[in-house]
């Protein structure tokens, strides 16, 4: 098992910035990629940004540019960047890890954005 925890969300102005970060502990040993995912009301989940263990990115086409997915392997974290923040961006953001072909959530952390 992993446990994910997720801290740094709240409320910004737009054009304001936020960093996100997830603590892993427990299996992690094997972790294929880790990821930010986010869900607005009465929206699908989506994925936000994601880095694998090799350190290569991805990133959702609404979030290029402003949102920096990092990670540092010694303390087992993985962070997310988000600048020039929109109020489309408000949701309730989800930390995952995935392990072979099994995903990990966090708890997730609400970011509101205010116009």
């Amino acid at each position: 098992q992993v446990q994910l925890v997720e801290s740094g969300g709240g409320l910004v102005q737009a054009g304001g910035s936020l960093r996100l970060s997830c603590a892993a502990s427990g299996s992690i040993s094997g972790i294929n990629a880790m990821g930010w995912y986010r869900q607005a009301p009465d929206k699908q989940r989506e994925l936000a940004a994601i880095i694998t263990s090799g350190g290569r990115t991805s990133y959702a086409d609404s979030v290029k540019g402003r949102f920096t997915i990092s990670r540092d392997s010694a303390k087992n974290t993985v962070s997310l960047q988000m600048n020039s923040l929109k109020p489309e961006d408000t949701a309730v953001y989800y930390c995952n890890a995935l392990k072979l072909t099994t995903s990990f959530w966090g708890q997730g952390t609400q970011v509101t954005v205010s116009s």
